[in-house]
C-alpha cells in the first residue's frame, strides 16, 4: 500500500511578484537540500504582468511607460510560457516539489496541473479543456480560462498555475496571453451559473483538487501571519525557513 503524503500548504493571500519570486527562490534550495517537505504556496498577486526567460517583450501591447497608470508592475522571470497577467481575484498555485519523488515526469507534472483547473471548473458546472497544439493552459471552447507557467530546477518545480475567478479582464487587453493572438480571456464567473463563493473558499477547492490529482492524502496548512510585514514583504528569511523545517520521522 502507496504510504500517505502530506503537503504543506502557506496561505499567503495578497503577495507582492517579487517578494514570491525571492521566496520561491529559498523554498526551492530548501527543498533540495531536504530541508523542507513537498510545499505549495497559494496566493494572489497586486495587478502584475510577467515575461518569461524568452523575453517576448513584443507581446506587451503598451509602452512600460503607460504601466504606472495601470497601478500595475512588470517583472522578468525564469519561468517557461510566455507574457502573463498575474492580479486579484485569481487562484494561484506554486508546487514546490519534487516531481521526480512522486513519480511523474515534467510532462505529466504540466498536464496534472492542467487537470487541476479542469477539475475545479467541473464543479462549476462547465466544461474545460486543454487547448490545441500551441495553446497552452486551461480552455473554455476558445475562451482562456486558466495558465501554467513553469521552472523546474534539478527536479524541484516553483511557479505554477493561475486561474482566473474573477479579475478585471481589461488588464489581458493590453497584452498578448502566452503569446496566443486572437483569442479570449474568460473567468469563472462569466462560464458558470452558480453563485460563488468567497475567493478563498475557491482556492481551498483548487487546492483540494491539486492534492487528490497529485496523490496528497493530507494539507497542513500554515498562514502568513508570521513572516510578513505589514507591506507585505518577507521580514526574516532565516525564521522563515526555520519555521518550515522539519525533522523526517524515522523510518
Amino acid at each position: 500500500m502507496r504510504s500517505s503524503r502530506s503537503l504543506q500548504v502557506w496561505k499567503l493571500g495578497t503577495f507582492s511578484y517579487l517578494e514570491a519570486l525571492k521566496l520561491q527562490g529559498k523554498l526551492v534550495s530548501d527543498r533540495k537540500a531536504h530541508k523542507i517537505p513537498e510545499t505549495l504556496l497559494s496566493l494572489q498577486h497586486p495587478n502584475t504582468y510577467t515575461l518569461c526567460k524568452r523575453r517576448t517583450d513584443h507581446n506587451l501591447l503598451i509602452p512600460t511607460s503607460e504601466l504606472q497608470k495601470l497601478v500595475a508592475e512588470l517583472h522578468y522571470t525564469q519561468r517557461g510560457g510566455d507574457i502573463a497577467y498575474q492580479g486579484p481575484h485569481q487562484a494561484i498555485l506554486y508546487p514546490i516539489i519534487s516531481h521526480r519523488e512522486i513519480g511523474l515526469g515534467a510532462r505529466n507534472y504540466v498536464e496534472k496541473l492542467e487537470l487541476t483547473m479542469i477539475e475545479l471548473a467541473s464543479l462549476y458546472g462547465f466544461k474545460a479543456c486543454v487547448g490545441q497544439k500551441g495553446e497552452t493552459g486551461v480552455w473554455v471552447a476558445d475562451r482562456k480560462i486558466g495558465a501554467i507557467g513553469v521552472r523546474i530546477s534539478s527536479g524541484i518545480t516553483s511557479h505554477g498555475l493561475a486561474f482566473n475567478i474573477d479579475p478585471d479582464l481589461s488588464y489581458f487587453k493590453h497584452i498578448v496571453p502566452c503569446g496566443i493572438v486572437d483569442k479570449e480571456v474568460t473567468a469563472l464567473r462569466r462560464e458558470t451559473v452558480t453563485a460563488l463563493p468567497s475567493d478563498e473558499v475557491i482556492h481551498e477547492q483548487l487546492l483540494s483538487c491539486f492534492a487528490r490529482l497529485f496523490g496528497f492524502s493530507s494539507l497542513v496548512w500554515k498562514e502568513n501571519n508570521s513572516v510578513l510585514s505589514d507591506d507585505g514583504k518577507v521580514k526574516n528569511m532565516t525564521a522563515y525557513a526555520s519555521m518550515l523545517s522539519y525533522n523526517e520521522k524515522a523510518e
